[in-house]
């Protein structure tokens, strides 16, 4: 079988899930089925860090250009190729692939539907316009949650439920453990932190994740327990701007500690020197960030909604995510009560078992066999 996978997300330079994601499944492929031929597409160059292993059944692609490349590039190669299944990793899929190519399209949330505001006008449109189509035209749908899979439903209730696929995200358990090393200590000396100092967030800057809410909940634990800090690990991405302004005139802007993107290697020490970690989004499509914080032994703080109580299960502290007292509340508990704090670290321990890469990979794996 000859498979095609469109891999330019793994050339970004700003490193997310979705692109984790795909990086990790390709880890995979390769020695899962060594009878495939795996074609992965891209425009540039991989990003070392999200670069596929090499594979005697890969075959890297090239393909030149940056002006609506996986319209006008990647949709051209496929119909000369004429691949058995084409692999969408990102939820899109381009006009002009021939009927007779299978195509199998990964969707990760639906965000821009419940909160159009979070994003700028022209990704919200071109959001809209892609996935109507996508959800029309592919063989088969990847949800990555229940929740993904219902809101998909909501928005073409006449896909047929069969025609889509849960298969759940996973996480690197080896790089992920509560097993503290020296390299801990020094990646928190930078910042003069110590571990159990600070209150951890893990994810790209921008409005969904409800960071100005956050900010306003650290406030109000601040004035509570004053040793707090708050350390926020993640990028710019879109219309951060407002979040920027929230820190900069902050009560206590001098214990927000802003790192911007860290390194594959330093990222564990910022979770096992966390006393808690917080994940305030208004909406998300899984979480990645929440099996990351369990495996670490950390207490985590998330918001009850999407998709975060079902890859959280019972081992999170859930808020409210527009309750802002709520939320501060949940933060002093978590970081003052121990009893609380030791049931939530072994629960979010337990719970990181029951997801991982290998299974995920398996998994798509059968939904591109058909």
């Amino acid at each position: 079988m000859h498979i095609a996978i469109h891999c330019a997300e793994l050339d970004a330079t700003r490193i997310d899930g979705t692109r984790v994601y795909l990086s990790e499944i390709l880890k995979r492929f390769g020695a899962l089925a060594p009878e495939e031929r795996f074609y992965l597409f891209h425009r540039d160059e991989f990003n070392q860090e999200l670069a596929p292993s090499a594979c005697a059944n890969y075959e890297e692609r090239r393909v030149s250009g940056w002006f609506h490349w996986t319209q006008l590039r990647f949709a051209p190669v496929i119909r000369a190729l004429q691949p058995d299944v084409v692999w969408m990793p990102i939820q899109m899929v381009p006009l002009g692939i021939p009927k007779s190519t299978r195509v199998v399209v990964t969707v990760h949330d639906l965000a821009f539907e419940y909160y159009p505001e979070t994003f700028p006008w022209a990704d919200r449109w071109r959001h809209k316009l892609y996935l109507r189509y996508t959800l029309r035209r592919a063989d088969h749908v990847i949800a990555i949650t229940e929740s993904t899979k219902r809101d998909i439903l909501r928005l073409v209730p006449t896909r047929d439920p069969e025609t889509i696929t849960v298969v759940y995200h996973g996480f690197d358990a080896s790089r992920f453990t509560p097993i503290a090393n020296s390299h801990d200590a020094e990646v928190l000396k930078k910042y003069n932190l110590e571990s159990g100092s600070y209150v951890l967030y893990v994810g790209a800057l921008q409005p969904r994740k409800n960071l100005v809410r956050l900010l306003q909940a650290f406030a109000l634990a601040k004035r509570e327990i004053p040793d707090m800090k708050l350390v926020l690990v993640g990028a710019r991405a879109w219309a951060w701007q407002s979040i920027e302004v929230a820190i900069d005139h902050h009560l206590f802007r001098e214990d927000i500690i802003v790192t911007g993107a860290v390194s594959a290697e330093d990222l564990p020490s910022w979770y096992r020197g966390a006393r808690v970690f917080v994940y305030p989004s208004l909406y998300e499509g899984f979480g990645m960030p929440l099996l990351e914080a369990f495996a670490s032994g950390v207490p985590v703080l998330t918001t009850n909604n999407s998709s975060l109580p079902e890859v959280g299960g019972d081992a999170p502290r859930y808020a409210d995510a527009k309750d802002v007292e709520a939320m501060a509340k949940e933060l002093v508990i978590l970081w003052r009560d121990e009893a609380i704090r030791k049931d939530h670290i072994e629960r979010g321990l337990q719970r990181a078992k029951d997801f991982s890469w290998d299974r995920s990979a398996d998994e798509t794996l059968a939904v591109l066999h058909g």
